[in-house]
């Protein structure tokens, strides 16, 4: 392992969040504590076949900017450099993430409809967990076919905030 992800610690106003970058892009923003860090962050040491490293590189230190300005309702569009490390099935999931407008939900169901699979329904909200991007890449955004909020590697009660910020957004950008 002679690659490094550079990582740092950011404290959003709904939980931690882990940052990190390789190879001038971001290839985390990961919810800290819970089972989630664990599994994501061997999967992205593994798949970039590096090592983990405290610091702050300009990746991390810009991702860190959009998100304060993501959560103080001033972005609502991220324009990061990202590397995503997943199998391919993963990552034509989460290709599909960002083309969900900011302030809107969709179900598991449509994004499989979107991916031109309505039968892998499952696989897509699994695929949709294993995201190592979030906010940048909004899982958040995904939603159960009868409207109710299901997993997040962040928590329900982060999943609602994000969707609430992103409405409130919306709703204040209409006047």
């Amino acid at each position: 392992m002679n690659r490094t992800i550079t990582i740092q610690h950011y404290e959003s106003p709904c939980g931690k969040l882990l940052l990190g970058s390789c190879d001038d892009k971001l290839c985390l923003c990961n919810w800290q504590g819970k089972r989630h860090r664990q599994i994501v962050d061997e999967r992205i040491r593994n798949g970039l076949q590096a090592s983990f490293e405290e610091g702050v590189s300009d990746v991390t230190a810009n991702a860190a900017v959009q998100l304060d300005e993501y959560f103080g309702g001033k972005r609502t569009v991220f324009d990061m450099p990202l590397l995503f490390v997943g199998t391919d099935f993963q990552q034509s999931v989460w290709q599909l993430l960002p083309e969900i407008p900011y302030g809107q939900t969709l179900s598991y169901a449509a994004l499989s409809l979107r991916l031109g699979r309505p039968e892998a329904v499952r696989a897509v909200a699994n695929a949709n967990g294993a995201n190592a991007l979030s906010i940048f890449v909004p899982c958040h955004r995904v939603i159960g076919s009868n409207d109710r909020l299901t997993g997040y590697g962040g928590g329900l009660a982060a999943k609602m905030f994000l969707i609430k910020l992103e409405y409130l957004v919306t709703q204040m950008d209409s006047l």
